[in-house]
């Protein structure tokens, strides 16, 4: 009998996705500085997906039946704008569900509204955002929606690194969040496609320890 291939599981072939496209990049010996000034081996660029509609429709097919799955009865999708917006919309038409998104701040002019697009009272919101990193965006955009009248069930993204500040601080306000793939996921990729060794993974292990350390010391969440 010819050997039949095992299933590959969802978050392995989305980490391997992102590492072919460059989506994900680990560079343990020189570490990249995220927006708040953290030194960290590793960065994603998610917007990447935008230009390989094949790589990225196959993510929001996965995403889709991850969202039916965790959050069947979800009535809007919320995007963190900006990074969380394209997806959103992508998620929106798959789903038939309605969407907004959330500003940083609100608007300087016209209606000075922060969330965007005719968020109905109480509806059930699933935020939606393209990484988990320290967790700061999703929970400013959680804080938005609940005064806006929304009820928020859940959060979810393609990437979570699995920092404990993020973790922490979702529990700290029972916000339940699932993610496409993992940080665990994208190392067992990136030794797969032989773009990280050995002693590169021991160095990016390190490198998250650290990340961890910075976060630890500036307190509150900060992405």
């Amino acid at each position: 009998m010819p050997k039949t291939e095992e299933p590959v599981a969802p978050e392995a072939e989305v980490a391997e996705i992102l590492i072919r496209l460059g989506a994900v990049t680990l560079s343990p010996r020189e570490p990249y500085t995220w927006s708040s000034g953290v030194r960290s081996p590793i960065y994603c660029d998610n917007r990447r997906l935008l230009g390989h509609p094949r790589e990225r429709s196959r993510i929001e097919d996965l995403w889709s039946q991850l969202i039916l799955s965790r959050s069947p009865s979800a009535e809007v999708l919320a995007a963190v704008a900006t990074a969380g917006i394209p997806h959103a919309a992508y998620l929106s038409e798959r789903l038939g569900l309605p969407m907004v998104y959330v500003r940083s701040g609100a608007k300087g002019h016209g209606l000075g509204k922060t969330v965007e697009g005719g968020l109905r009272p109480g509806a059930r919101a699933v935020i939606i955002e393209d990484l988990f990193s320290s967790g700061g965006s999703t929970l400013n955009t959680r804080a938005e929606l609940l005064k806006a009248g929304a009820r928020v069930e859940s959060a979810c993204a393609i990437v979570s690194y699995g920092l404990a500040a993020q973790r922490e601080s979702f529990e700290a306000v029972s916000l339940p969040w699932f993610t496409l793939t993992n940080l665990g996921a994208i190392k067992e990729a990136a030794l797969r496609l032989g773009s990280l060794t050995q002693e590169e993974l021991r160095l990016v292990d390190q490198g998250m320890a650290s990340v961890e350390l910075q976060l630890s010391q500036r307190g509150a969440p900060v992405a």
